[in-house]
């Protein structure tokens, strides 16, 4: 396995199917090492922690698995409390903040390509932890990791992606993601103004083997799909066209009764927030994840934390 120490996590394209495949073995094997040894992986390693756009689930879980390894968090939820505030660009963020000897940094940013920026202004390894409507590849490896866990496999697998295709950067990284496997059948339910970007469809359909349709309702996969991944409508991508966000905010919800006659195996993933995108009645169905796939993530952020350290090998 190539070593990931020093590496940037920017985009999952970065990443083979090989670096996906080592990278959630690794997920797996993190539960073999003694929980002192884990408690003392990252003894003397500090993570900045720019969060230039709120966060709840990718914030807590960054800051949580790297004090569960022993390491030390700084940063900010806020950039209000930081001088980007008095109008400091993020070159200069990063570089002020690399030049305090940070082992690792972890940025969200609204901007498409701030990671990309911020991992060629610092010297340490920086995580893309979501720019913009962009990428998300540790919600893709959390992902990856949930659905292997539930299926077995990913070669081969169903899955079908609904809702703000357009904007949601969870389903553009995971569709990439999934491109690398075998024979995966990929279906986009959206609405016309929320379709999953053309060059990802494209790049879906120019594949030698494994369905890409797009369609406009979740009765037409529900019951033939392995994975129900919901996404919320973004209200925030909108930017002055609130008036499109209005028409399309309720348009796909998913209740407990779209589940009778749904393959056994079905799992409904979700990277949450959710809003009205999944009735509540949902939640006590065995077909319900999303809950688990959350507690995925601090494994997954322990053991990228561990590898771009250095700390695990």
């Amino acid at each position: 396995m190539a070593s990931f120490e020093g590496r940037d996590l920017i985009s999952i394209r970065d990443l083979s199917r090989a670096d996906i495949e080592a990278i959630l073995d690794k997920a797996r094997a993190m539960s073999d090492i003694p929980a002192e040894e884990r408690r003392v992986l990252l003894r003397g390693k500090t993570m900045a922690s720019l969060f230039f756009e709120p966060s709840t689930r990718t914030r807590t879980s960054f800051n949580a698995a790297m004090r569960n390894l022993g390491g030390w968090v700084e940063g900010f939820a806020d950039p209000k409390t930081s001088s980007v505030s008095k109008m400091e660009s993020l070159w200069d963020t990063i570089k002020i903040y690399d030049g305090y000897g940070y082992s690792v940094f972890v940025i969200r940013h609204p901007l498409k390509g701030a990671a990309r920026l911020a991992s060629d202004a610092a010297k340490a390894p920086v995580i893309n932890a979501g720019d913009g409507a962009n990428q998300h590849p540790t919600q893709t490896l959390l992902d990856l990791y949930t659905i292997q866990e539930t299926q077995g496999r990913i070669d081969g697998l169903r899955v079908g992606m609904v809702g703000d295709l357009a904007h949601g950067r969870t389903v553009h990284s995971l569709t990439q993601a999934l491109l690398k496997f075998k024979g995966v059948d990929l279906y986009f339910v959206s609405s016309r103004a929320l379709k999953m970007p053309g060059h990802l469809v494209d790049k879906c359909r120019a594949r030698s083997e494994g369905v890409c349709e797009e369609v406009s309702r979740i009765e037409e996969v529900i019951g033939d799909v392995d994975i129900l991944y919901m996404t919320r409508v973004q209200k925030e991508r909108f930017g002055g066209d609130q008036a499109l966000y209005e028409k399309v905010k309720n348009i796909y919800r998913l209740s407990s009764d779209m589940l009778v006659g749904v393959r056994e195996n079905l799992k409904v993933l979700h990277p949450l927030p959710r809003v009205d995108e999944i009735a509540t009645d949902v939640d006590n169905t065995p077909y319900a994840y999303y809950f688990q796939q959350a507690r995925n993530g601090l494994r997954i952020r322990e053991t990228l934390l561990a590898l771009l350290t250095g700390a695990l090998t």
